[in-house]
């Protein structure tokens, strides 16, 4: 018995024979290997299309941008992983990529569907950005993309994200909104919250015709290449078992009464 919805049985990504690979109705050896980089390439393999100048330029900045920040979550329990058994390194990327969820690199998605709710709210009910802000604040949300732990009272992704959109003629109407937002945030939200980078990412992305659809893989596809550093360094300067040990050391022991 089939579980879920019944749909055609057919993949345009790619197809081989005993002499040929197609990738994306191209010839994998004769055309697109030595023409394309990476970031052109997964350009092509998700979206089904060669990406533009602009289009490239900006996908690289932002896997940049998202890749490496330091022992993160992620990074933590991937190394971790790799110290109980330096033979299993995709399975401590697995572990590092588990963790991707909706507090973890998540919000990028989540941020990029406040954006377009917004855009299609203020177009079909006539109201502004600030009146959205304000019914967050009021219903006690919390807005995806704002506020940084580290970065105050800017996060500097962010800044040059948007700053590099409007200087090479990227920036539309998300962009703008992105802007509109955090100066609504800066006006009604009581205490101060910066745009982080998960809200520049999918405004520029939205603005140059990424699918809404796979925002989430920008983050997974940048912290994979982070993942792999870290676990590189693992190998020869390990600080997994050092970091579960602090862990250790950092929670105090309670006893429940029964």
């Amino acid at each position: 018995m089939q579980i879920g919805k019944k749909g055609r049985a057919v993949t345009s990504i790619s197809t081989a024979d005993a002499d040929r690979i197609e990738v994306r109705g191209r010839d994998l050896t004769s055309d697109l290997m030595g023409r394309l980089g990476f970031t052109e390439y997964f350009f092509l393999l998700t979206t089904g299309r060669e990406p533009t100048e602009t289009q490239r330029f900006f996908l690289d900045l932002l896997l940049v941008s998202i890749a490496e920040h330091g022992l993160v979550p992620t990074n933590q329990v991937a190394r971790m992983t790799y110290a109980a058994d330096p033979d299993f390194l995709q399975g401590a990327v697995a572990a590092g990529l588990l963790g991707c969820g909706k507090v973890i690199l998540g919000t990028t998605e989540i941020a990029g569907a406040f954006l377009k709710d917004a855009r299609a709210r203020i177009d079909a009910e006539g109201i502004t950005v600030a009146d959205i802000v304000t019914e967050y604040r009021d219903a006690g949300r919390r807005l995806p993309g704002f506020g940084h732990p580290l970065h105050k009272p800017v996060d500097p992704r962010a800044q040059r994200i948007l700053e590099l959109a409007v200087e090479k003629g990227a920036a539309g109407p998300f962009v703008g909104l992105a802007r509109e937002t955090e100066a609504a945030v800066n006006e009604i939200w009581p205490k101060p919250l910066p745009m982080n980078v998960s809200f520049a990412i999918p405004a520029v992305l939205l603005d140059l015709d990424f699918p809404a659809s796979v925002l989430k893989a920008i983050p997974i596809l940048a912290r994979t290449a982070s993942l792999l550093a870290h676990l590189a360094e693992e190998s020869h300067t390990p600080i997994g078992f050092t970091l579960a040990h602090h862990a250790e050391q950092g929670i105090a022991f309670e006893r429940t009464e029964e």
